[in-house]
């Protein structure tokens, strides 16, 4: 079939109105065994997909790119069981395999099996189902999000209810499982802890969204930019920090008398590291969950590690079980209680991602989503 999709031909660029992404008419196979074909509906613009573009994190090219998305089940290949043509379905950027150690210990987002497949521009049956003029074209994430449809594995997407719109739906697929899961899986976050987010992008403001559904006390946010700092405070924070001053990790310490309990990293950035790990009191945890530059190095004063007894771990994927998180997330959202809508910053036709991932790049989105 013919879809249109957004093709990224080679990385290292950054993006302006009118490229990188060349938004063109490829072809697309039917789905093969183990496989479904699913209608895209909404797909959100990540810092990751930022990444591909401006090679930041190297992936294979040529790819139709995208990983955090809903859509609807339309096909069915054979051996397919669980899902049903219909179906609304969140987009899941971690293939998992169900039988390795760490998913039978509960942690899918670290299976390795779909790695490989991830390498080479695959699905994790080993397929290429894209394809311009003959030329085969990579699956990003095993996704290829930002097109009218794409083909996945089953254990790509997860099942919700269908009255979630789906430019709100499509959030849930990253940086709500991110954000969230760093909170309440990662961190287990108790009521009435004090808590930092540093970093108000999509992933740092649901991590602020989860903290308050965890109930948790002081909510410190910190980041560059005024208007997230604003955003940020409507949402809930109880207090807000230009992390452009040089004082700030001092300020955020003597406001919270020592320090949070909990602060987290969204940012992708070893200066957020440093300044979560500042801000954190003595026997608390620094979480970071953002996607640095694979040659970004951190530097901590390992005796106050020990004297302090700091606990510094790392969230990939939020910790979470995409097949129980998800669903959970999306009640929350439904019952009022996990409000992402809000982070919505605009709608984009497909033929405006470029635009979308410029503003992206200039830190004035926080989530955009493009509706094929």
């Amino acid at each position: 079939m013919k879809v249109r999709a957004a093709i990224l031909w080679e990385q290292g660029h950054q993006p302006d109105e009118y490229g990188p992404l060349v938004v063109e008419e490829v072809d697309l196979d039917g789905p093969g065994p183990g496989e479904l074909l699913v209608r895209i509906t909404a797909a959100g613009l990540c810092h990751s997909d930022l990444s591909a573009i401006t090679g930041d994190r190297p992936r294979t090219m040529p790819a139709v790119i995208g990983h955090e998305a809903a859509g609807v089940v339309e096909e069915l290949g054979p051996d397919v069981d669980g899902l049903a043509v219909g179906d609304q379905v969140v987009m899941v950027f971690v293939a998992s395999c169900g039988q390795c150690a760490f998913c039978a210990a509960g942690r899918p987002n670290l299976c390795q099996s779909s790695w490989s497949a991830r390498t080479a521009g695959t699905l994790q049956t080993g397929s290429r189902r894209l394809s311009i003029g003959g030329q085969s074209l990579h699956h990003y994430s095993g996704i290829s999000a930002f097109a009218e449809r794409a083909v996945v594995v089953p254990s790509s997407v997860v099942r919700i209810e269908p009255d979630v719109p789906p430019e709100v739906a499509a959030i849930f697929g990253c940086a709500v499982i991110t954000g969230v899961g760093a909170v309440v899986n990662t961190a287990r976050v108790p009521a009435g802890a004090s808590v930092a987010v540093v970093g108000l992008g999509g992933v740092g403001l649901s991590a602020l969204l989860g903290s308050i559904a965890a109930g948790a006390g002081r909510i410190v946010a910190v980041d560059t930019s005024p208007a997230k700092l604003e955003l940020a405070r409507t949402l809930g924070a109880t207090d807000v920090f230009d992390a452009t001053n040089p004082s700030c990790a001092a300020a955020i310490v003597d406001a919270l008398d020592g320090g949070v309990e909990f602060a987290f990293e969204m940012a992708g950035a070893a200066a957020a590291v440093e300044l979560a790990c500042a801000v954190t009191r003595r026997g608390g945890t620094t979480v970071t969950a953002g996607l640095a530059k694979p040659s970004e190095r951190l530097s901590v004063q390992l005796s106050a590690m020990v004297a302090d007894e700091k606990v510094l771990r790392g969230s990939y994927m939020g910790s979470c079980v995409p097949r129980r998180d998800i669903p959970r997330y999306v009640e929350l959202y439904r019952q009022g209680r996990l409000p992402v809508d809000r982070l919505r910053s605009a709608t984009l036709a497909l033929d405006e991602i470029n635009a979308g991932f410029a503003r992206l790049a200039a830190g004035q989105s926080v989530r955009d989503v493009v509706v094929p």
